[in-house]
């Protein structure tokens, strides 16, 4: 596709949502540590105090590539900028977009309020023309990340000082791109592209500050071609919706990964007031016949389960070269896609998943504690996240929840109404992908796939388990530490997903790991040990009615040493027997 060509460098932080008129805000910026919680009384968003350190963003100051590397706890930060608007956007609005911000980001331009954002892991942007001034302007943002509290959305960033078992490193503050564009006076803040197999496709659109009598202009391209162009009216108010029809359109899948670019024009009469750039695929998720089906066509899921850490980085992907590389070996491993797990990817990797054919099940970073104010919290952040992905061809699955985090108590029927909730309001959201309730165990009914979460470690205990359960409903399922139904309810019969598994850990002779390295299923002391216990469990796995996998885990992780490849990316086996034992799957 020619879409890849056209974007700029640095590379664009939302390749689904590209104007050309943009600024990169990445970089170094002053920063300060505010332990003692005074720089809002002390007014630092209007004050010329000096900020004692340089950071560089979009990396969190945990991160060794943010230049400071310090992992203890520090509650609230502050950050500050200048910049200049280029003379070409006097008469555009400016926007000033953050990837996320972890947990809560106050910000202010030239000492006035532009807006504040709640929640770490989705993006968020303001209007700040009217804050603006010729010449210098300065940005300062405030982010408040308590590292202790469990109920927020967190993920595996632990709340305690060291990482530990499960847990890795937390991520405060900033930790992905921060970008100023130029829009037109009613502008494009949001789309849904839907299409189906025949070539029909569908573009619903929602305008900030719109005025009467606008339209929705697009131009389909395949590849160099222009396929399709076309325009529509408004809705409703801010709403606009268009639709088009591509003849024998070129169908998306991880083995062709077809995409069409996307050129959607704001108009009033025959002046265009904003354009953006994007791309979709032609593709369909369904369940038929007790199988994944990617365009009515059955496919095995052969899932990786990848944490999205990386050393000197932490959550946030070093560069473009380490996402495709990430991806690339995952592929020539045998795997067709990951599971990201507990962590909503950066926008440039589900952006290369799409280009290079690979398949994402969509996870939110969870909470581990129950109460009234994380349940809004968290659908609030969750649905954030299903709109900012819901465009991307490469997800096929959603899992708002993992094993129960966050609903740790499922007699509790307030729990249950959530994990229920969060379900439906997904589909109401999104009707054509599959979503998965809670990940790993204590499903409700409320479910399309079935996970389960399996570290039996050998090939005679998991084809025991498994290999003559009846994918019917009611069927009894064997518990593995909690009930794979809630409680109150039954398997329902939809298709089980073995949606983690293996966990053998492996230190690669060389490298170094720390003292507390440790595995789900024990240590092996040879490649080939491990290889050869992986390929009892494939066997295992194929004799017994999953309709997919999910290994963990792609990578080592600080003190989780179970990874097909070390923290700093050497892989510790022969690649190519790998994707012969994923072969063995079909």
């Amino acid at each position: 596709m020619g879409f890849a060509q056209q974007i700029p460098r640095p590379e664009h932080p939302q390749p689904q949502f590209m104007r050309n008129a943009w600024m990169s805000l990445n970089g170094q910026w002053e920063f300060e540590f505010d332990d003692a919680d005074q720089g809002l009384a002390a007014d630092w968003a209007g004050s010329t105090r000096k900020f004692n350190k340089t950071i560089t963003v979009p990396f969190c100051f945990e991160s060794k590539k943010s230049g400071i590397g310090d992992t203890s706890f520090h509650p609230v930060v502050w950050y500050r900028r200048t910049l200049t608007i280029p003379a070409d956007w006097k008469d555009k609005r400016v926007l000033l977009n953050f990837g996320a911000v972890d947990y809560r980001a106050t910000v202010w331009v030239n000492g006035r309020a532009a807006g504040e954002h709640e929640g770490g892991n989705t993006p968020f942007k303001f209007d700040i023309t009217p804050l603006l001034k010729p010449g210098s302007n300065t940005v300062t943002v405030r982010a408040w990340d308590p590292p202790t509290d469990r109920a927020i959305p967190r993920g595996k960033q632990f709340w305690e000082p060291q990482s530990r078992g499960i847990f890795y490193t937390r991520t405060s503050g900033i930790w992905q791109s921060v970008w100023l564009e130029a829009a037109g006076s009613s502008y494009l803040e949001y789309f849904r592209i839907d299409s189906t197999l025949d070539g029909n496709v569908g573009i619903d659109a929602r305008v900030a500050h719109p005025e009467k009598g606008l339209t929705l202009a697009y131009t389909i391209r395949g590849g160099d071609a222009v396929v399709a162009t076309g325009s529509g009216a408004a809705a409703d108010g801010k709403y606009l919706a268009a639709g088009a029809f591509i003849r024998n359109p070129r169908l998306w899948s991880f083995e062709r990964p077809a995409l069409y670019d996307v050129t959607l024009e704001v108009k009033k009469g025959t002046q265009t007031i904003d354009t953006v750039q994007t791309y979709f695929g032609f593709r369909t998720v369904t369940i038929e016949n007790g199988r994944v089906c990617i365009n009515h066509r059955p496919v095995y899921l052969k899932f990786v389960l990848d944490q999205g850490y990386w050393p000197e980085s932490l959550l946030t992907p070093p560069s473009d070269e380490a996402i495709q590389y990430d991806i690339r070996l995952t592929k020539e491993m045998g795997f067709n896609g990951a599971r990201k797990h507990q962590k909503l990817e950066d926008p440039r990797f589900l952006y290369w998943a799409d280009k290079m054919g690979f398949l994402v099940s969509d996870e939110m970073a969870n909470a581990y504690l129950f109460d009234e104010q994380y349940a809004q919290r968290f659908q609030k952040e969750w649905m954030e996240a299903v709109e900012r992905d819901i465009n991307h061809p490469s997800v096929i699955l959603w899992a708002p929840l993992n094993e129960s985090w966050g609903v740790p108590n499922l007699r509790d029927p307030r729990q249950q109404s959530h994990l229920r909730a969060l379900y439906h309001m997904t589909k109401s959201m999104d009707p054509t992908r599959p979503v998965i309730d809670n990940e790993g165990w204590e499903h409700t009914e409320a479910t399309d796939l079935y996970a389960v979460h399996d570290y039996t470690a050998r090939y005679d205990g998991l084809k025991a388990r498994w290999a003559k359960i009846e994918v019917k409903p009611g069927v009894k399922l064997p518990p593995n530490g909690r009930e794979y139904a809630a409680p109150g309810h039954v398997y329902n019969g939809t298709p089980l997903y073995l949606s983690e598994f293996g966990g053998i850990a492996y230190i690669l002779p060389g490298s170094q790991v720390p003292e507390s390295a440790w595995g789900y299923s024990g240590v092996e002391k040879t490649a080939d040990a491990v290889l050869d216990r992986l390929e009892g469990q494939y066997k295992a796995i194929a004799e017994s009615p999953f309709i997919g996998i999910c290994y963990t885990q792609i990578t080592d992780v600080e003190q989780e040493i179970n990874g097909l490849m070390t923290y700093d990316r050497k892989p510790k086996f022969d690649v190519k027997r790998l994707k012969a034992i994923n072969d063995l799957l079909k």
